[in-house]
């Protein structure tokens, strides 16, 4: 390019920046407090990730301590580097998604194929230990030792002066020499494990009396109790373990006990000790559901009133909440806000108190239910089968029906206005602008709610429970099974935590079952609702 002439071009500027400066006056000014609040996230996130790897380690659980490991190392690669961008925001999701749904299914999975219940909840080993402790009695000819209540790690042990070697262990760890002394008393310095105090001693006297710290590894060695806290003696059991037979033989009466593939030792007779231990057992809980005639006709009775019971919490709440929104749309109608207010306040009470307060308005003796509408009369709402199916039900509608009157009233105001206009010009009638126009277009918009709330009321599990408790009983039903019992509050049942007798394997896989039922009804639910398209 010429440059006309009397035009000065300035130079190329030659200026070296001073030593520890940036180009154009920019200085590195370290971290930025972006970073640095990173960090301290990280750090948090890494200790206790740390904390979860070693108490997988600690209780053997690999599989949980594999995907802590990954997701751990995953973190720290994503969040400090600069190339995983989009990672950065869906590592929380997936890392939530893995924790609070793929592994509860996968570990329902998992105890849904064993007898993990009452009698069934640990090792072998346990099983063992609860054997023998079962028949324990003091050893004739055993000292007496004495003795202090030691602690390491949180866990409580003894520690007994053996003439002059201290010897301390715990339940888990059997006793082992770790000092000796001159004193003849209880020892007052254990290495390794903490003396614990007189005064804390007697704040937990049931606790360390109950303790039992083996005197080796041989179960048939006995183990030491103490009942004063200060003195121990070593006490055996009437059982004796044979690990290579694997049998436990009774030493009173001779019988002998073997373990059995179900988890139980069992003696020729038929008769098994009360403890057992967790194995696999395959189908075993699956077949069960429908083999055993005791327990599959209860359960054939909870299933059908489940299906009544959600599809009519759909179907009623939805057809009141239509017709209350058709009402209160029309613009003839006054007051309407105020009235809608009105109509939806028991979406606003929470469920289970509503629950709670409908339970005593249907009490047979004194609930406001059979004094204002009956006459005083003693109908017993809760006690029969069939009523309280119905009174259960009604409390379900009262707190439902608000929402669906939500609903649909957004439904409806959003309808185009020329086609009901046209329909009325066209002679049609309000029915038949409600069951060919109204109708449809509304089930366009809320068909995906219904199948949601279909899903939710099938395992509607606070209004069952907190109303009645799934009463009353069914008469002969092997588990506290009752006849407004819904598959959710079965499994509840089942699971023992209510009391009573607990078979986790039997409520997981039943819990199976009910994810596979409401998945293929939902599915065949969304298919249908494509049918409604042609409506918009």
């Amino acid at each position: 390019m010429t440059v006309p002439q009397g035009t000065l071009t300035p130079p190329p500027s030659t200026t070296v920046p001073p030593d520890g400066a940036e180009p154009h006056g920019r200085r590195w000014q370290g971290p930025g407090w972006g970073f640095l609040v990173k960090l301290l996230i990280m750090a948090v996130i890494n200790a206790f990730g740390l904390m979860g790897i070693f108490a997988a380690f600690q209780a053997e659980a690999w599989l949980i301590l594999s995907a802590a490991v990954i997701l751990l190392v995953a973190a720290d690669i994503i969040y400090f580097t600069k190339r995983a961008l989009p990672l950065k925001y869906l590592m929380p999701g997936l890392t939530f998604l893995l924790i609070f749904q793929v592994f509860i299914f996968g570990y329902t999975a998992y105890i849904a194929f064993t007898n993990y219940g009452a009698g069934h909840v640990g090792s072998q080993e346990q099983a063992v230990q609860a054997a023998l402790t079962q028949g324990e009695r003091r050893l004739d000819d055993a000292p007496t030792y004495p003795l202090a209540v030691v602690e390491q790690n949180g866990e409580l042990g003894f520690a007994i002066n053996d003439d002059g070697d201290v010897r301390a262990g715990s339940a888990e760890q059997p006793l082992e020499s770790v000092a000796s002394t001159s004193d003849a008393g209880a020892p007052t310095e254990v290495p390794g494990w903490n003396i614990v105090s007189r005064n804390q001693v007697l704040s937990m006297q049931n606790e360390v009396t109950d303790l039992r710290v083996p005197v080796s590894e041989d179960p048939n060695d006995g183990w030491i109790r103490t009942r004063d806290g200060s003195s121990g003696s070593v006490y055996i059991s009437t059982m004796t373990w044979d690990e290579q037979a694997q049998t436990i033989t009774d030493t009173t009466t001779g019988t002998v006990y073997h373990a059995t593939d179900d988890g139980l030792f069992t003696s020729e007779d038929g008769a098994s000790l009360a403890t057992g231990w967790t194995v696999n057992v395959g189908f075993a809980n699956f077949v069960r559901l429908f083999a055993d005639p005791a327990l599959f006709q209860p359960l054939a009775m909870v299933t059908a009133w489940t299906f009544v019971w959600a599809v009519l919490s759909v179907l009623v709440p939805f057809a009141m909440g239509l017709v209350f929104a058709i009402i209160f749309n029309d613009p003839r109608i006054r007051g309407r806000k105020v009235l809608r207010t009105l109509f939806i306040l028991p979406y606003a009470f929470p469920a289970f108190m509503s629950a709670l307060l409908f339970r005593g308005m249907f009490n047979a003796e004194f609930g406001v239910i059979n004094e204002l509408f009956f006459g005083g009369a003693n109908i017993d709402w809760l006690g029969d089968p069939w009523l309280a199916r119905f009174a259960v039900l009604f409390v379900n509608v009262w707190l439902t029906y608000p929402y669906f009157f939500l609903v649909c009233t957004g439904a409806i105001q959003a309808l185009p206005a020329d086609a009901l206009e046209a329909a009325s010009i066209d002679g049609a009638g309000r029915f038949r602008q409600v069951r060919s126009i109204i109708l449809p277009l509304v089930l366009v918009a809320t068909a995906p709610l219904l199948i949601s709330s279909f899903a939710f009321a099938f395992n509607n599990f606070t209004v069952i429970y907190m109303f009645n408790n799934g009463g009353p009983a069914i008469p002969g039903a092997p588990y506290a099974l009752g006849s407004t019992d819904i598959l959710i509050s079965a499994i509840y049942d089942i699971s023992g935590v209510s009391g009573g007798r607990a078979d986790y394997g039997l409520a997981s896989a039943l819990s199976i079952i009910v994810f596979i039922i409401v998945g293929i009804i939902s599915a065949i639910a969304f298919r249908q609702t494509k049918k409604l398209e042609e409506y918009q």
